[in-house]
């Protein structure tokens, strides 16, 4: 057992009594009177853990108020604390400075543990790398805003810009949930100038304010039902299944990727892989298959075949 684990287990062992003599706490860690000493001396000094001697009750207690929290990254094992320290590199590396000043004390803390057991915080972190392509510039501030709004569940007012159209226009928005897609942020949200609900990309919006109007609240599971039914970001009802074979070559990595929850795949005997998948707009599916070049073929619908064959005519004339 490491210290660190050690330590984890008071925790384990204060919590659900009133206080322990030191001869129970000996037998139940397996550890000597001097370790016991240095650990008390961990807890407290280094730890801040608020361990105490009760004279009455003749044993060692948690001396926390009772409308008191943990403190993040105080009662976490070594394991719990390498993946909250992964979870934190990947945060940093996909979106600098997103909730920075929120998790810089749980990082200190995390850093401060993970020293005192010889380890090398940044040499952790240099292990861990996150990559990103197509990633967009997030406003930081809009992005806070939309979260306090989402997570308090109020209403804000929004300046949205639609790239499609070039239209910019002030919406009113009660949002939902906030969509990490592809590396971009997005916030699904009741729209109350279109009545419906609605995907915006948090980088598509300019300004934002929180109102004091409590936010209309959607059934989420029903939300998400209707949001992902169509494939990719465009959200509503599957107007037709898209059938793509792939070729051996680029079956190998196809074949164990996912495309849509409700996904059909079949191996073929030739090495080939033919995948179906729901979609309520081509536009994003398009995209998929052209990055696939030749290796892939639309099989069905004929409209998709077409819409493909439309965009790949128009690539060859751009390089003729």
């Amino acid at each position: 057992m490491s210290e660190i684990d050690r330590l984890y287990r008071y925790k384990t062992l204060l919590s659900h009594r009133r206080a322990l003599p030191r001869e129970d706490i000996l037998a139940a860690l397996e550890i000597s009177p001097a370790t016991f000493k240095r650990d008390i001396a961990k807890l407290r000094d280094r730890l801040g853990t608020p361990i105490v001697f009760d004279r009455d009750l003749g044993g060692y207690r948690l001396d926390t108020p009772q409308d008191a929290t943990e403190l993040p990254g105080f009662w976490f094992t070594q394991d719990e604390i390498l993946a909250l320290m992964t979870i934190q590199s990947m945060i940093e590396q996909l979106d600098p400075g997103l909730l920075g000043p929120e998790l810089k004390p749980l990082r200190k803390r995390l850093d401060d543990m993970l020293t005192h057991q010889g380890l090398d915080p940044q040499q952790l972190t240099q292990r861990v790398r996150a990559m990103s392509a197509g990633k967009r510039r997030l406003p930081l501030a809009a992005f806070e805003t939309i979260a306090k709004a989402t997570f308090e569940r109020k209403q804000i007012q929004v300046k949205h810009h639609n790239r499609l159209t070039g239209e910019t226009l002030e919406r009113t928005l009660s949002p939902q949930q906030l969509i990490h897609y592809r590396d971009n942020w997005y916030v699904d949200a009741w729209c109350h100038l279109r009545k419906g609900v609605r995907s915006f990309s948090v980088d598509a919006i300019e300004t934002t304010q929180i109102l004091e109007t409590p936010a209309k609240d959607i059934d989420l599971v029903a939300m998400r039902q209707q949001l992902d039914a169509g494939y990719g970001i465009f959200a509503g009802a599957p107007k037709d299944w898209a059938e793509l074979k792939f070729s051996p070559m680029r079956a190998g990595w196809v074949k164990h990727e996912i495309w849509h929850a409700q996904q059909q795949g079949q191996l073929h005997a030739d090495g080939s892989y033919t995948l179906r998948v729901p979609y309520a707009d081509e536009r994003e599916l398009a995209g998929d298959i052209l990055r696939f070049g030749s290796d892939v073929e639309v099989m069905a619908p004929t409209s998709l075949r077409q819409h493909v064959t439309t965009q790949a005519q128009q690539l060859v004339r751009l390089y003729q």
